[in-house]
């Protein structure tokens, strides 16, 4: 027989395998010292062959689910494999395609979607060091979505500095702060800069004993999508209900004291995004309301164990205008009141709305009401509320940030 026919027949048995591939680093070795986690190759190489059979029957990296329900990218069992993939299912009808997605520390990838964990997840990481990931753009990627399923470090000095853990997110924009303490459901969007990349870096110290845990999805988001978040947008929610928070908002206080002595804010510091709601169809406003049963839900500023906590939120504990110089949240143009920042350890009744032009609207106690035109278009700007906290949390005590839900409502009648 010929041997280029031979040859030609097993690249076929190697495509005809399929996986679901999660990054399997058997040959990764992980060197833990009290502060420094160093992950090197152990030297294991790929086994050579005349070239990628998989490269004649390529197929598009498109997104796709496993049975599972982790996403990843679709690739040809071969190109999977090469990824550094795990057997876990096919994506399609086609046998040799396979839903890739990778978690590695120390790696890199250009897949459209994969996942970031810690050493020895599902399992949690007690140990110290730095671990991080690289996301490089593949050809039309604009942005990345970087969503938190799980994201539990240690909570911040009690001033709001991520000190003893550490999420540092560079080669995007906006910039983002360090995040650190309890984050798990928030999500990031970050512009890509052309092709450079954008790195993830976790940073644990050893010396301070702390279960970490941490599954990041990392999502590609093409140019032309229509999930691409506006520009200025850290955070894009596209459902019409639902609930936003300040990082590391929690129902529990931050154990830390402050430079003072007293108990410590759950506040990051010198933090400065914008939170956006996109309008659904036939939806002309959006409400704010405080969720029952969560008396801290709105505190950003002042001392909030000397207050008597069934006050806790409501709206004559709230500060707006120049009172609002530390921490705050903005949300633009708002009617009945003559600032737009609101801060202090309650919540403000006030609507607002936005159409052809600002109109006067009804004030609704607890509730902010902001509306938009009744037919939006590609340039119309979202739903948003700006988050802004600085570095000094000295005359700030036990606050936990801000937790708000929001509905978006009908457009009415003309």
């Amino acid at each position: 027989m010929n041997v280029w026919l031979v040859v030609f027949c097993l690249g076929v048995l190697h495509v005809s395998r399929s996986c679901c591939a999660v990054q399997q680093r058997s040959n990764v070795t992980d060197v833990i010292g009290s502060n420094e986690l160093d992950v090197v190759q152990a030297g294991a190489q790929r086994s050579g062959r005349f070239f990628p059979f998989y490269t004649i029957g390529r197929i598009a990296n498109v997104p796709c689910t496993s049975p599972s329900g982790l996403s990843g990218t679709c690739l040809i069992a071969g190109e999977c494999k090469d990824n550094g993939g795990l057997a876990s299912g096919s994506c399609s009808s086609r046998t040799n395609q396979a839903v890739c997605y990778t978690k590695s520390c120390g790696g890199s990838t250009n897949l459209n979607s994969t996942y970031f964990t810690n050493s020895g997840f599902p399992g949690p990481y007690n140990g110290g060091g730095t671990c991080t990931f690289t996301v490089n753009p593949s050809s039309g990627i604009c942005q990345l979505r970087i969503d938190f399923r799980s994201l539990t470090l240690s909570q911040p000095t009690g001033d709001g500095s991520c000190t003893t853990d550490r999420l540092t997110i560079v080669g995007g924009s906006p910039a983002v702060v360090p995040i650190c303490g309890e984050n798990t459901g928030q999500h990031l969007y970050l512009n890509f800069a052309g092709s450079s990349p954008i790195s993830l870096r976790i940073a644990t110290n050893g010396d301070v004993s702390f279960n970490r845990l941490w599954n990041i999805e990392l999502s590609q988001i093409a140019c032309a999508s229509a999930e691409r978040a506006p520009v200025g947008c850290l955070q894009y929610y596209t459902d019409e209900t639902g609930e936003i928070s300040s990082l590391n908002y929690g129902l529990g206080e931050n154990p830390a004291l402050n430079t003072v002595g007293a108990r410590g804010s759950r506040q990051l510091a010198n933090t400065n995004y914008g939170i956006c709601i996109r309008p659904a169809a036939a939806k002309c406003s959006v409400s704010y309301s405080l969720p029952p049963n969560d008396r801290y839900a709105f505190t950003l500023s002042d001392n909030a164990i000397v207050i008597d906590p069934t006050l806790l939120g409501s709206a004559m504990l709230s500060a707006t205008g120049a009172a609002c110089t530390t921490d705050f949240i903005i949300i633009p143009n708002p009617t009945g009141l003559t600032a737009d920042r609101f801060c202090g350890l309650g919540f403000p009744g006030v609507t607002c709305k936005y159409g052809t032009g600002w109109r006067v609207g009804t004030i609704e106690a607890e509730m902010l009401t902001v509306s938009v035109p009744s037919t939006p278009t590609a340039s119309a700007r979202p739903f948003v509320v700006y988050t802004v906290t600085n570095g000094n949390e000295t005359p700030d005590v036990a606050n936990r940030g801000f937790r708000l839900l929001y509905t978006q409502n009908a457009c009415s009648a003309a």
